[in-house]
This record gives structure tokens, sequence and C-alpha cells, in this order.
């Protein structure tokens, strides 16, 4: 039968979004944003660890800048473990702030170790690598009484998340749409609390292991990774946040336990620590049960390890996409390690999509059913035609 005036197509139907023509263009897969936060502990016992994070970096940024269809638009700055010491000195309780670190990005050191107004380093940089490589090594003068997660609360949180980065505060370091990703390296667990002066006192017997004695009285794990997990960017959108560490766990099963090596305390399968990571792994596990983000402190080179974060820094399961008239008609072909190629979509129910607003750029979202991996050699996002 003839089609009359009456008959209309889904491209015609009031409010579609469907194109009346086949697009010329490929919607486009602007460069994936990741802010890259470093927790070096400073410690006296930290000088080759340090050093040997510096040796790998080549194979880090590497590994980061990776071609897989996505391009990397990273940037990256370094917090210290450094931000308070309660003690007990000559029989008295005494409380040492670190006033100049406490969460605090840190100046990136010229080649004769002095420090410059430069407080982060952009993935572009042509001299990154040997600036990344100074910034690293932060020395071995900071507290014994290492508290990762309290810096990086402090760094996270008004007043320094609100303090422009000159000043010493975050504010201009994160960006709106990044994802962010924290890389502790450590060999001592955390002992954070979020009271001031802190809870727990320390001495200089090493055959004790104080923070763990009195973990009852830190502010729980629990509580930093709520708090993490809840930020928000300039937008009012959630800041998707990943968490890494190098820290005191067994290198062989990545377990936490603690053991005495005549008079120092240490982590089991794990000769470098000193006392045992309970901490460090629980907040490992909160970000990823399978703990693909932690390793152990006590390796004999950080290479592989750095590789490995790198992936985890470089594959995102969301992507920002522009130029996409209609998500129904949307392809995502993935190629794997093997040459296989995976193709995904919306209407198969392999992605998700979340349209534009007026603040936030539009984000497909990979399902379990099509996951991206950090072995992924490619990926490609097609419209098909509908008409």
């Amino acid at each position: 039968m003839a089609c009359n005036m009456a008959c209309t197509t889904p491209v015609d139907v009031p409010g579609s979004t469907l194109p009346g023509r086949c697009q010329a263009e490929a919607p486009l897969i602007p460069a994936q944003k990741t802010d890259l936060l470093f927790v070096i502990d400073n410690s006296g016992s930290m000088s080759e660890e340090q050093a040997a994070i510096a040796t790998e970096l080549p194979a880090f940024l590497e590994a980061l800048r990776k071609d897989d269809g996505v391009a990397q638009d990273f940037r990256v700055g370094v917090l210290t473990t450094s931000v308070y010491l309660q003690a007990r000195v000559n029989g008295r309780v005494e409380f040492f702030p670190y006033n100049d670190q406490a969460g605090r990005l840190q100046p990136v050191p010229d080649a004769q170790g002095r420090p410059t107004a430069e407080r982060f380093l952009e993935g572009g940089d042509p001299a990154l690598l040997e600036k990344f490589r100074r910034l690293v090594r932060q020395g071995i003068k900071g507290s014994g009484q290492e508290t990762p997660f309290e810096a990086v609360r402090l760094a996270l949180t008004p007043p320094l998340s609100t303090l422009p980065v000159a000043e010493g505060g975050t504010e201009g370091f994160l960006r709106d749409g990044a994802r962010l990703l924290v890389v502790v390296v450590s060999d001592e667990d955390d002992c954070s609390s979020t009271e001031r002066p802190p809870p727990v006192v320390l001495d200089s017997d090493s055959s004790r292991d104080l923070c763990t004695e009195q973990a009852d009285r830190l502010t729980p794990v629990r509580s930093y990774f709520d708090t993490f997990r809840a930020l928000a960017d300039g937008s009012g959108g959630s800041r998707e946040v990943l968490w890494a560490t190098i820290g005191p766990v067994a290198l062989g099963d990545k377990r936490a336990e603690l053991i005495r090596d005549g008079n120092v305390v240490r982590n089991a399968d794990c000769p470098t620590s000193y006392g045992p990571g309970y901490r460090q792994r629980e907040m490992a596990a909160l970000f990823d049960s399978g703990l693909a983000n932690l390793d152990s402190i006590c390796r004999a080179n950080y290479r592989e390890t750095l590789v490995n974060i790198a992936s985890l820094a470089r594959t995102a399961q969301s992507i920002e996409v522009v130029n996409l008239p209609d998500a129904r008609l949307l392809q995502v072909q993935v190629t794997r390690e093997d040459g296989q190629i995976q193709t995904c979509s919306v209407a198969g129910g392999d992605l998700s999509y979340a349209p534009a607003q007026e603040d936030r750029a539009a984000r497909l979202y990979f399902q379990s059913s099509c996951p991206r991996r950090a072995t992924d050699r490619r990926l490609e996002v097609k419209v098909l035609c509908a008409n």
C-alpha cells in the first residue's frame, strides 16, 4: 500500500534524536583525564625503596601512554605520608605536626634538589621523566608515624581542596571530569587518625607495633574509604577514585601477618617491612576485592608492579563520547589481546549511556559482558545508519 501524508518514521517521532541521514563524522572519544597522586613514605627506612621507584618510572610512563584507542591526558603530584608524630620523649608525650607536608602537594625539585614553584607535572612535559624521578625521592626525614590515609583525606577535602596549588593546596590539580588514582608507597602500615593530637603515642621500642596494638583508637579504614568514594568534582559529578598500594604485605600471597624478627616487628614474607600491613591491605581490598591493586614493598624491583598500576590508570570502565546522535545506534568494537574483535552496544546491554548535561560530557559505561581490559589493543566507536 502506498504511503500517504500520515506515514512517519522513527526519525520523525517528536523528541527523536535519530538522524535522518548517515553521519560523515564518527563519534569522538576525547582523551581520558587521570590525575595521579603518589603518596611517598619519607620516613627513615625508605631511601632504597624511593630509589627503586624512580628507577622504574620509564616503564610506568610507557605503559601509561600505551595506545589502545583512548588517548591519555594525565598529570601527577606527590604527597608524603608525614602529617604528624605523637611520641613519648624523655617520659613526656609530645605532638609534632608536619605543617609543610600534611596533605600538601610537594614542590618539584630542580636538578640541584632545590624546591621550585612547580607543584605537579603534566603528562606532556618534555622533562617529565627527570622531574618525576626527582619528585618521588622525598628523602628520609619525615614522620615515623606513617599516615597516608590522613594525608590523602587532607589533600582532597577543604580547606586544602579549595586552596590554590600555589599556596600548597590541591585546587587546580584536581580536574573536573578526571579520574583520580592514588598510589601509596610505604614499608609500614597506616597509622591515621582525624583527631589532633592523635590518640596513638609511639616510642622507640621496635619490638612492638603500637599502631596495631592500638588500632581501635585509629580512624577506621572504612571511614576513610567512604570519604574518598563520596568525592565530587567541581561540576557536582561523582569523582571516580582508584587506589593502589605498594606496601608491607607478603611477597607470595599479599597477606598481612605480624611476625617478630629478632627485636623488629615485620610482616610475614616481607623482610624489609617494619610492621604488618593490616590497614593498607584492607584499604586496597575495599577498592578491589581481587587485590590486583596491591603489591609488596619487599620486591627486588617494582617494574612489573608499576606497569600493572599504569594499566589500572589507563583502563577506565567509562569513556566520554561526543558527536553521538542516538546511543541506540552505537557500536563499540574492542580488539582484544589475541586479535579477536568484540562488538558491544547499548541496545545489546553491553554498554550503558549517560547523556550530556549542561556541565558534564556524555559517557559510555562498559558492563561486565564487555569490560575494558588492560591488554586490549584498540577501541573504536561507530554509529549505524538509521536508514
